[in-house]
């Protein structure tokens, strides 16, 4: 999806300098560009679109990001002294998202070489303010990024930014497959649709059980054959139940073919409606998942978009990214971590070593017992995500976590499990995510970042909510206070 898409490169002058400064100008925006594209730390490709010297130039080059469905995005950057109310009509309309590099072609100022020439041409500080003014004035979401073009800690934070504006443009053709509702008398996994659909640009919709199970019915040996293939390929089928096996496998294609069909990219389900159906998609989430669908357990749509905005943003890395919930605590003072799992549904991305395919019963949907990958998730530093409806508005909490090997081998648990500390710690961090209103359902990412997400959430014009190491519930509550009062402005 990544190759899909790229971002426009938009750098400001004007015309007081006269033509030969801005050929200079456009023959160095060129180089960066192709430096930048060059440097591997772009996920898309940064396109050198025009240099800016008049009000209509602005709105043209606008306008056609705006209706250019490979364009993901603009990135500005004042070469010379960019009078910045040119920019204001065109800033006004604009509807990708945007970020304003503050950097200049020279590293260092040249002690024998600077004179008013040099200046004249190098106004890179002077234009930057004028132009951040004007986006300031404007109360444009924005991402400024300041630094040299060429060092690759710069550079990959544009990479970073790009990736964050991806999951915005995945989010609003985004279209979410419902099997049946939402879990009975659950609160947090309800929400307004109409009003997602217009903030999030997601289209969510239920489609009947009954046509899952039509187009499981018709589902041949030869599709099931060539899918045992695949799991006999990615998984170690550590159980002779094959039969039960070869059911998830006629789940997966089925709702595989159902999303494809309707261009979805994300679905949930509920073990309370299995109406026609032997067992709960167990295996067949997860491989789903593990191919960039988004799922959400007990109906949870919200989830289940998250995970597969996620997996757009994070595309080519294999940190893993993946559904999850908060199922029990490890409360030893010398020792808290929180076990995160699902009935069956976590994907194998996360895994710290090859899933193996077991079937057991679930205790619950009173149904077969389904066939699921169990696995440990892998170590290193992640984020779990929650988006909530808080009525009238979204909120996006993100809690920074520490993924580690589990701390006990739970050889009567079979589920795919990963196990964390949370932070600033387990009591603390519980505290903060229960003030602020976090689900029990979340992504779980070793690849996205809470910077990323926090330029998603203002690209999108939500709320967000960061737990991290510094974070006390005395805060994370003044924080919510304010954010109370801040939206209710809006």
């Amino acid at each position: 999806m990544l190759k899909d898409y790229e971002f426009w490169f938009v750098v400001g002058s004007q015309f007081l300098y006269g033509p030969q400064v801005l050929d200079t100008v456009a023959q160095r925006a060129q180089e960066m560009a192709d430096r930048l594209n060059e440097s591997g730390n772009l996920p898309c490709k940064l396109v050198y679109k025009a240099t800016i010297k008049t009000n209509k130039e602005v709105t043209d080059v606008v306008r056609e990001a705006n209706y250019d469905s490979h364009c993901a995005g603009i990135i500005t950057w004042c070469h010379t002294f960019s009078p910045s109310k040119m920019w204001i009509n065109g800033f006004v309309d604009l509807q990708k998202p945007y970020c304003h590099f503050a950097t200049q072609y020279n590293r260092s100022i040249p002690n024998e070489e600077i004179d008013m020439d040099f200046m004249n041409l190098n106004q890179a500080a002077h234009g930057d303010r004028e132009h951040g003014f004007l986006a300031a004035r404007l109360r444009m979401p924005r991402k400024v990024i300041a630094g040299y073009w060429q060092d690759e800690d710069v550079q990959k934070r544009i990479g970073s930014w790009m990736r964050s504006a991806i999951g915005v443009m995945f989010s609003r053709s985004l279209k979410v497959m419902r099997f049946g509702d939402n879990m009975r008398e659950v609160a947090v996994t309800e929400g307004d649709k109409v009003e997602t659909q217009i903030k999030l640009g997601w289209q969510v919709n239920t489609w009947p059980v009954g046509k899952l199970v039509e187009t499981m019915d018709a589902v041949t040996d030869a599709e099931i054959d060539a899918l045992m293939d695949t799991y006999k390929a990615e998984y170690d089928m550590a159980t002779d139940d094959i039969e039960t096996v070869r059911y998830q496998a006629r789940e997966e294609i089925a709702m595989k073919k159902m999303l494809d069909a309707e261009g979805c990219m994300a679905f949930s389900n509920t073990f309370q409606d299995l109406y026609g159906m032997k067992q709960l998609p167990g295996l067949a989430s997860q491989h789903l998942m593990a191919q960039g669908y988004g799922y959400g357990g007990e109906g949870d749509w919200k989830v289940a978009a998250m995970t597969a905005i996620l997996k757009a943003m994070s595309e080519g890395q294999n940190g893993g990214t993946a559904f999850m919930e908060d199922y029990t605590y490890n409360l030893d003072p010398n020792a808290e971590y929180s076990l995160g799992a699902h009935m069956l549904e976590v994907c194998p991305s996360v895994a710290a070593a090859r899933p193996r395919i077991e079937v057991h019963p679930l205790g619950i949907g009173d149904r077969e017992a389904p066939a699921r990958l169990v696995f440990e998730g892998h170590e290193g530093p992640a984020i779990v995500v929650s988006l909530i409806d808080m009525g009238g508005r979204m909120r996006l909490i993100v809690q920074d976590i520490e993924a580690v090997k589990p701390i006990l081998p739970m050889p009567n648990l079979p589920v795919a499990r990963v196990m964390w500390k949370a932070m600033p710690d387990l009591v603390t961090g519980v505290e903060c995510w229960i003030a602020a209103g976090g689900a029990h359902h979340t992504v779980l990412s070793y690849d996205v970042t809470a910077e990323q997400m926090k330029d998603w959430a203002k690209m999108m014009d939500i709320e967000f909510v960061h737990i991290s190491k510094d974070s006390t519930p005395e805060g994370i509550e003044e924080q919510l206070f304010l954010n109370d009062l801040a939206w209710k402005l809006k």
